[in-house]
């Protein structure tokens, strides 16, 4: 009886007949669309944002108005800017977005996944970072729903011995 000594996994699948499989990583190509902007929706809790990106001056237009006029709160204002800042590209896009439902928090959080995802669609080599930072994972926290017998989702109704 022979034995071929075997020594790597290479020389494995060429005793087996087989020929080695290298599957490569997936190549992201930009999306734009007719007047060269990149769309992409983006969302959180039950609000829902619709963003167009474009080169520019930096300006940052939320259902019409400007973004520190819609959103108040600098929070809010600082979540919109986390993209642009991680991507180093903080004044070189304009920002145009439709948002609808939830409150100010949520509309926040989805107009950021919003800029995330189109920044991918105009720059993708963008994307390692952006993932890397968590922002192009839609969050998927959503309110519990209430349920029949309780007073809210998991809250009973007031206890009385009598």
């Amino acid at each position: 009886m022979t034995e071929e000594s075997i020594n790597s996994l290479e020389e494995l699948g060429g005793a087996m007949g087989e020929t080695p499989v290298v599957e490569s990583a997936p190549v992201h190509e930009q999306k734009l669309d007719a007047q060269g902007r990149a769309y992409a929706t983006g969302k959180r809790k039950d609000a829902i944002a619709r963003v167009w990106i474009k080169p520019g001056g930096g300006r940052i237009i939320i259902n019409g108005k400007p973004y520190d006029e819609y959103f108040g709160r600098p929070v809010l204002r600082m979540l919109l800017q986390q993209p642009l800042e991680v991507a180093q590209r903080t004044g070189q896009y304009d920002i145009n977005c439709t948002v609808t439902g939830g409150g100010l928090s949520g509309q926040a959080g989805a107009v950021r996944h919003g800029v995330s995802k189109a920044l991918t669609y105009f720059e993708p080599e963008l994307r390692g970072v952006l993932k890397k930072g968590g922002f192009l994972t839609r969050d998927p926290r959503v309110v519990e729903r209430k349920k029949y017998g309780r007073a809210k989702a998991r809250r009973s109704f007031q206890f009385s011995k009598r």
